[in-house]
């Protein structure tokens, strides 16, 4: 899926927020994993796992694929970001269920056995998982008012957006966001540019938060965007300091980079045969300070 969904509903998170209905579906799930125990929110680096469900109307997105899979670190005492986007069509080994694409790993074990996936391949455990729905994304852009990135290349996708997207500025609403994040087909490396385009969303995103953060009313629709039908296992108290450590990344101090690989046929699926050895060398690298010094291939 594109940006993350996840991510952009973890980056609006900045006051207290409490479940809605519990007879609904939830449209965002928020956890925290065995690496969060004793962690101290706004003393130590912070990784959260943000993932795009691709789950449709009614299907549990707990146990559905991830589409959108980033890993961000943050750093509570500088503002430094780093984000390391993940293939969701990477084979890998998947505890209890052999070898599959990673994204498989949500649907067999839910948000903690995908966190700890993830986490081997890149080499450092998220604190927190956190998903979203597509319809959930779109409203959070446009709760926020749309984002602005600037594209690098034009390209189409005739069933998401047949008229694509220009070279140059583009201002982006809810539904551009989430097609500009989720088109792969079009594009010349596939799987990599597309989570490299989640990327540019996320952090467009964060720009638009730190830059409206004080606005009258800004952060309050925000956050009603966001926690509206939260399912979460974390206290108001840990929900309220998260919220402020992601609302206080500073754009200048994000570094992103994409997890590198070849390109495989397994049993009839494509699939991105991740470079594992460089993708712990970047998550090393950025587990301390939250800075990637350099993308590693």
């Amino acid at each position: 899926m594109a940006v993350t969904a996840a991510l952009a509903g973890v980056l609006a998170l900045t006051v207290l927020a409490l479940p809605d209905d519990a007879n609904r579906a939830p449209d965002t799930v928020l956890v925290a994993t065995e690496s969060a125990k004793g962690l101290d929110i706004g003393r130590d680096v912070v990784w959260v796992l943000a993932v795009g469900s691709d789950a449709r109307p009614g299907e549990d997105m707990t146990r559905s694929r991830g589409d959108a899979i980033q890993m961000v670190g943050i750093n509570t005492r500088t503002g430094a970001a780093a984000i390391l986007g993940v293939p969701r069509d990477s084979w890998v080994n998947i505890p209890g269920h052999g070898t599959s694409k990673i994204n498989a790993a949500l649907y067999f074990g839910g948000p903690k056995l995908f966190g700890q996936v993830v986490g081997n391949l890149v080499g450092v455990q998220p604190d927190y998982v956190f998903i979203t729905r597509f319809e959930k994304f779109q409203n959070l852009v446009n709760g926020i008012g749309g984002i602005d990135i600037v594209n690098p290349f034009f390209f189409a996708d005739d069933p998401i957006k047949p008229k694509g997207f220009k070279a140059g500025h583009l201002h982006l609403t809810g539904y551009e966001a989430m097609a500009y994040s989720r088109i792969r087909h079009a594009l010349l490396r596939g799987d990599f540019d597309r989570s490299a385009h989640q990327q540019m969303v996320v952090k467009a995103i964060q720009r638009k938060v730190r830059k409206d953060r004080d606005k009258p009313g800004f952060i309050a629709r925000g956050v009603m965007s966001a926690m509206t039908n939260l399912h979460t296992d974390l206290s108001p108290v840990e929900l309220f300091k998260l919220g402020h450590v992601l609302a206080d990344i500073d754009p200048a101090k994000v570094t992103n980079c994409v997890v590198q690989g070849g390109i495989g046929n397994i049993a009839g699926q494509s699939v991105v045969l991740p470079h594992v050895q460089a993708a712990h060398q970047m998550g090393e690298d950025a587990r301390k300070d939250a800075v990637i010094s350099r993308c590693v291939a």
